[in-house]
């Protein structure tokens, strides 16, 4: 198996990634010092779609493959903490965002409980009041019904919803704490692969 042309040494937990200039990795629209720029679009995708095939269990290696004319340069020094300082902001957003999550589970958990309550009480009080049994009862079971549905959504966010961001904050938890490498090559100009470029089987 190869990586954007470059052999998986086969430990599983190694990102290659081979570029042309270090400033393939961030956006360049952003205004901010280099240590704190966001990674491309193209950039985050790769890596982090790489990072979820690797298995959980292992620490993650990023390997970045740059020409030997970009060695000694302050982007190139400063890598490790780039990528770790975007990862470990994207894992705090994510963070807030289960926490917002999980706050409104709560807030519609408890609007669904004084629904289904209300549904109870009103579908005992039809029968009560009705001369009519089969419509009441009726009445009543469809009331029940409006009661659970209301249940529908909390039910959604606590059982499912929160699963996949949980999993996205482990992921860029374990990316900010990820060894990130150096390397140079020789090679002529324009035979640098883009970030673009995927995996081959």
């Amino acid at each position: 198996m190869e990586t954007n042309g470059l052999p998986n040494d086969g430990q599983g937990g190694a990102i290659e990634i081979r570029l042309e200039d270090v400033s393939q990795l961030f956006e360049t629209m952003d205004p901010f010092p280099f240590r704190e720029r966001d990674l491309a679009r193209d950039a985050d995708e790769y890596i982090c779609g790489w990072a979820g095939e690797l298995p959980a269990d292992r620490p993650l290696e990023i390997r970045i493959h740059l020409p030997a004319g970009a060695a000694g340069s302050a982007e190139v020094r400063g890598l490790g903490a780039s990528l770790s300082n975007y990862f470990d902001y994207r894992a705090g957003v994510v963070t807030r965002e289960l926490s917002d999550e999980f706050r409104m589970g709560r807030r519609a958990l408890l609007i669904g409980l004084a629904v289904l309550g209300l549904c109870l009480l009103l579908g005992q009080l039809f029968v009560a009041v009705t001369s009519y049994g089969s419509i009441g009862h009726f009445v009543e079971e469809g009331l029940i019904i409006v009661g659970w549905v209301a249940l529908w959504r909390p039910l959604e966010i606590f059982l499912y919803d929160w699963w996949p961001i949980a999993q996205k904050k482990k992921l860029y938890r374990r990316l900010a704490e990820a060894r990130v490498s150096v390397s140079f090559y020789d090679t002529p100009d324009g035979e640098g692969l883009d970030l673009k470029s995927r995996r081959s089987k």
